[in-house]
């Protein structure tokens, strides 16, 4: 079962990856589910397509989804960069519901301002909003990154808040709060390791905590030339039967 799971994933990938062109110079995010406070160079651009497989092993055998973003990032100016999201889809199975269905959720413009450097100044800082418009949903997400960069050693911090609302006329709202925290050490300019904490707070209509998941795992990032792909699988710590028990999360970029 666990084989089969990962060659729906790894087959997901790679459908996705192929579509990418090859000829580009490209930057590299060390995390998957963490940002940095870097931004991108002025007038470069940048394709990024991410996967993210989630399954609940244990108490839901059979149950996989597997969520697809595909992004055009810009560099605006030495400090601002933008973020098209072309589309966010997903795929469900869901055998408890009998579910299972391919589906569009929405696209989205994301804006990241760095204020500080990680190198130069005592630590480096960045704010990121995003907006996700789909049918019936509506996303407004903000965080603060936090980042410093000790010789090869790379430290990372965000704080995320997000609303939203769905269903007929939006009449839904809730939000989520997440703190995720990343390390990464730079073996060579190819190969790079670490390892990344997420911990997510819900908020259904905004009236106390639900769901409190925290996940850790390791991540590993891969440079060559023009494109770079970094992994991250993520297990949950605090066994939460109707939360995934394993996210694996790939972002494969390359840049022109």
């Amino acid at each position: 079962m666990a084989k089969n799971k990962l060659s729906v994933f790894v087959a997901a990938f790679l459908a996705v990856t192929l579509l990418v062109p090859s000829k580009v110079h490209a930057g590299s995010r060390r995390f998957t589910f963490l940002y940095e406070a870097t931004t991108a160079a002025p007038r470069s651009v940048e394709i990024e397509n991410s996967v993210t497989w989630s399954t609940r092993v244990h108490d839901a055998p059979g149950f996989n989804r597997i969520d697809f973003r595909h992004e055009i990032e810009i560099g605006l100016t030495d400090r601002l960069q933008a973020g098209f999201y072309v589309a966010d889809w997903s795929w469900l199975n869901d055998p408890s519901t009998q579910t299972n269905t391919t589906r569009y959720t929405d696209s989205a413009l994301e804006l990241i301002y760095n204020l500080t450097n990680p190198v130069a100044d005592p630590i480096g800082s960045a704010i990121y909003g995003e907006i996700r418009k789909g049918g019936e949903f509506l996303e407004l997400e903000g965080k603060i990154i936090l980042q410093k960069n000790i010789g090869r050693w790379v430290l990372a911090s965000n704080t995320t808040i997000e609303a939203k609302w769905e269903g007929e006329h939006l009449s839904e709202n809730g939000g989520e709060f997440s703190q995720a925290l990343g390390v990464s050490y730079e073996f060579s300019p190819h190969f790079l390791v670490g390892a990344e904490l997420l911990y997510e707070v819900d908020l259904p209509s905004w009236a106390r905590a639900a769901n409190q998941p925290v996940r850790i795992g390791p991540n590993v990032s891969y440079r060559h030339g023009a494109w770079w792909v970094t992994v991250t699988p993520m297990v949950q710590v605090t066994r939460l039967s109707d939360e995934p028990n394993l996210e694996v999360r790939a972002i494969f970029g390359v840049g022109f």
